[in-house]
């Protein structure tokens, strides 16, 4: 299975709590909710897409913990057959148990765990949300896409998918969209570690400016 992220951010990066004021109010959080007033038709078409390509879904403790105590109520919403039948995994070193089935707790080396899973057979293996353990598996090169959907607000504070001192990564841009609400929508291919020059005289060859 290939592993795809599929994040939305603010245009600081935020990533916390776009779902609603208490959907994460861990560390303080009090601007939860800051992606609803951009959804859109176009949006839900584009997420349904995305969901129908999934074969299994992977989360951290967090927004595992989030999403067992939310999609089960949720059985009239179009995604909830997806969400709440297909296999999911939860990378954790301290849940025992997992009641949100089906579920498989990944614990210890978490990396090769997830290596072991994206070889079985299957299309997608999708992580939504989960920043940190999202932050640990590009650093190990497992994530082979990325889908950002960024809104057009600035949130000032909170859980940022790239925080200061993460790994670099090179990223192929695949496609972009924008939605009527004002959602741009990003899908990147991992590519390996960035490449950096020097910009000068010499990139004129190259598209540059002297």
């Amino acid at each position: 299975m290939r592993l795809v992220l599929q994040e939305f951010l603010s245009l600081d990066g935020v990533c916390q709590g776009p779902g609603a004021p208490d959907e994460d109010t861990s560390d303080g959080f009090t601007r939860g909710g800051w992606f609803v007033p951009h959804l859109d038709e176009e949006f839900e078409r584009r997420a349904g897409t995305w969901l129908g390509a999934a074969d299994a879904f992977l989360f951290g403790r967090r927004t595992y913990t989030n999403f067992a105590r939310d999609w089960p109520k949720m059985t009239e919403h179009p995604f909830a057959h997806l969400l709440n039948g297909l296999p999911k995994y939860v990378a954790s070193q301290s849940l025992t148990e997992a009641p949100w089935d089906p579920t498989t707790i990944l614990s210890g080396d978490v990396p090769a765990q997830v290596a072991e899973v994206k070889r079985r057979p299957g299309r997608e293996l999708q992580i939504h949300g989960s920043a940190r353990l999202a932050q640990s598996l590009l650093a190990a090169g497992l994530i082979d896409e990325l889908r950002l959907v960024i809104a057009p607000v600035v949130v000032g504070e909170g859980r940022r998918l790239f925080p200061d001192g993460g790994a670099p990564a090179g990223l192929r841009l695949m496609s972009n969209e924008t939605t009527p609400g004002g959602l741009a929508m990003h899908v990147y291919a991992w590519a390996g570690r960035p490449e950096y020059g020097t910009y000068g005289a010499d990139a004129q060859g190259r598209g540059g400016h002297a």
